[in-house]
């Protein structure tokens, strides 16, 4: 029954990422194209992509400080699902990259306070269903919306032209995600009832092999391109505009077999999985940025393996190496990390697109690589 129960839990708040995704990853697969539209150049994209996932990752310390200290999932989860998701479609407003900046910025921001409160209720919930699966099953529903968005937005690009209509589009899938949640806080007030037993380590603070992975994850987070700087690579390219959002997709529909496949194998193997991850989609760089028409594919669907392996097991080791007692914190200290990382990778591959393609690759390759060996070193601790 326990399990049953935490199962629902589980799929209901992945239908409420799965409307949430349709909205904020339809809009970031236009975010790129939209800004150098309104004028912006590439060092720009990087860094409003960058600003936006550090500030957005910094804040959520204060998140899961905020949830360990009063218990109130619910309450922040539903503050910053507010507004990460309302921010999309104010989208269609702005009228200069300033502004646009801005509320992707403040997406980021919604995105932030909702994340350690709800990673720890996933956290609760999936201790009977094993973590691997349960965070994979989440991540591939929230996925479905991320394949379900750029398709949208590809759609009324094609009979509006409009970027502005797509984004105010999106406030249809942001109000349903809403309903959703609300009607979940309703059915499990207190999702903490759902762990099975004080999983986690027994221990006042942080061991070193949780300071080891996020060392590991800071590496990844460092040489991973986010998708703006790439579709803004595809426009520069003369790709046509109608695929970009298709190929981001792909990459998201290979995100959700990426995290059930590697949340199954986590099950079993722990966080060499990670690393196995890890290796893969290192070659995203080198196949989207030097190969070209053909092998662009190629490297979108590698790039969606690393990205459904960061969103589903990434997540389920952290509840397994730390406190039960302070995972909120630390899915917060986690998230600030990789999201002080993501910033200072965004800006440097921004920097490097408008210097030289080859040294962004070589940075991106070689980061990710090198955090391989620091993976496996955590699993031997």
């Amino acid at each position: 029954m326990l399990k049953k129960k935490a199962l629902i839990l589980v799929v209901l708040l992945g239908l409420v990422s799965l409307f949430g995704d349709m909205t904020y990853e339809g809009a970031r697969s236009i975010t790129g194209p939209f800004l150098a539209i309104l004028g912006s150049s590439a060092l720009v994209v990087g860094l409003v992509a960058g600003l936006g996932e550090f500030i957005g990752y910094s804040l959520r310390l204060l998140s899961g400080y905020l949830t360990d200290r009063t218990h109130q999932y619910w309450a922040l989860t539903i503050t910053g699902y507010a507004v990460n998701l309302l921010a999309v479609p104010l989208l269609a407003l702005a009228g200069s990259w300033e502004i646009a900046a801005v509320l992707m910025i403040s997406e980021r921001v919604g995105k932030a306070i909702r994340t350690p409160p709800r990673d720890v209720m996933l956290s609760y919930a999936t201790t009977s269903l094993g973590r691997g699966w349960g965070f994979g099953l989440h991540e591939a529903m929230d996925q479905i919306g991320a394949i379900t968005g750029p398709l949208l937005v590809a759609v009324i690009l094609y009979f509006q032209g409009s970027y502005q209509a797509s984004f105010a589009f999106l406030l249809i899938p942001a109000l349903l995600a809403l309903f959703v949640l609300l009607f979940s806080r309703l059915n499990y007030p207190h999702p903490q009832k759902l762990e099975i037993e004080l999983s986690g380590i027994s221990t006042k603070g942080f061991k070193r092999v949780y300071w080891i992975y996020m060392a590991a994850i800071a590496l990844i987070a460092i040489g991973f391109a986010d998708f703006p700087l790439i579709a803004y690579h595809f426009q520069k390219e003369a790709l046509n505009p109608l695929m970009i959002p298709i190929f981001y997709a792909v990459a998201m529909g290979v995100d959700a077999v990426s995290a059930l496949f590697f949340g199954k194998l986590f099950d079993k193997m722990g966080i060499r999985a990670m690393a196995l991850s890890t290796l893969t989609a290192a070659f995203f760089a080198p196949l989207i940025f030097f190969g070209g028409k053909d092998f662009t594919l190629l490297g979108v669907i590698f790039w969606g393996i690393g990205m459904g392996a960061q969103e589903s097991i990434m997540r389920a080791s952290i509840a397994d190496i730390t406190p039960y007692e302070k995972r909120g914190m630390a899915y917060g200290v986690f998230n600030t990390i990789f999201g002080g990382a993501w910033f200072l990778g965004s800006a440097i591959l921004g920097f490097l697109y408008d210097l030289n393609i080859f040294y962004l690759v070589a940075v991106s390759f070689t980061a990710q690589i090198i955090a391989i060996p620091l993976l496996l070193l955590t699993t031997r601790r």
